[in-house]
């Protein structure tokens, strides 16, 4: 009997779903390690990863041959491992669209209008005008990692009126980007860019992708704001350019290291606002990662190709 594993909670109706798109199948779902751990070796298909997987999955004996991810990042994944043994991997990426373009308005906001400043005045009850007030209308935005997130941002970013400067490694137009970049130009739009924001997959290529030189490259009165992966800056460099006055300030989802230590200068400057890795969650995460995988169930049971966010192995994402 063919095996999947499900290492999430899932509704009766989502249950019933798989049932249906893969009848004569043994399914094991749930969160609980005792129920799916005795049959890893035999699962055919793994909705999940974690150390224990890993340790039973890719052994030479193991039936595996598909992996979705239930998340869009997958650098911390065996990407080698799977490709040795000749495993799909899925991602749901697109899930994040919507939450993480509105965390980089809500950041985007809040820097620029200093509601930051505010809150934690509010909290020691001073009534005190924070500063110089911007406005985000009409600025320029430069997006690093034109994918799902990055087109969304950019669509919701012509509501201000926006200019949409981006950054792919294709360079192929976007239709809510006014003017297209390979890496090439990255210097280009960091020049021009009163708000840089990245969304970049972590790669050996994007690795410390911004340090000292990218940042000097921004205007000192432009904001950084991360929601990819901590790994694509090199935190020192972004530390300096924030205290040397190189940039103006930072909205921070990820970061190199996570959590971020208790002691982390980061956490001290009035200029960055931190949030803890969680941009991306939604109350109606699991509904839309499950339809990702559902689709690509599908095309599986029916031998096709999986046609939802197939991960390139050598590209790592």
């Amino acid at each position: 009997m063919r095996t999947m594993i499900i290492m999430h909670g899932l509704s009766s109706e989502q249950r019933e779903r798989l049932d249906s798109l893969a009848p004569g199948w043994r399914i094991i779902q749930g969160k609980e390690k005792e129920l799916w751990q005795p049959h890893l070796r035999d699962a055919e298909i793994v909705a999940g990863w974690n150390d224990t997987a890993a340790q039973e999955c890719l052994l030479p004996e193991a039936k595996l041959r598909w992996v979705q991810c239930w998340g869009a990042g997958v650098d911390w994944l065996p990407l080698q491992a799977f490709a040795d043994k000749g495993v799909l991997l899925t991602s749901v990426s697109g899930v994040h669209a919507y939450p993480i373009s509105e965390t980089i308005f809500a950041m985007m906001l809040s820097l620029t209008r200093k509601l930051h400043v505010s809150i934690r005045k509010q909290i020691n009850k001073q009534w005190s005008n924070p500063g110089s007030l911007g406005e985000i209308h009409g600025i320029t935005m430069g997006i690093i990692g034109v994918g799902a997130i990055g087109e969304e941002t950019a669509r919701l970013a012509k509501a201000f009126h926006m200019r949409v400067l981006g950054v792919r490694r294709s360079g192929e137009p976007s239709p809510f980007v006014d003017r297209m970049y390979d890496l090439q130009g990255l210097h280009e739009v960091l020049a021009e860019s009163d708000y840089v924001i990245v969304t970049l997959p972590l790669t050996t290529e994007t690795r410390h992708l911004f340090r000292k030189a990218e940042f000097e490259a921004m205007k000192p009165s432009a904001y950084f704001i991360n929601m990819g992966r901590g790994g694509t800056a090199d935190t020192e460099a972004l530390l300096d350019a924030l205290k040397s006055g190189c940039i103006a300030g930072a909205g921070l989802d990820v970061f190199e290291q996570e959590p971020l230590p208790a002691d982390h200068p980061l956490w001290e400057l009035e200029q960055v606002i931190i949030t803890p890795h969680n941009a991306g969650l939604t109350t109606v995460y699991n509904e839309r990662a499950f339809e990702i995988f559902a689709r690509n169930l599908q095309n599986y049971i029916e031998e096709r190709e999986l046609s939802a966010n197939l991960v390139d192995l050598e590209k790592q994402y």
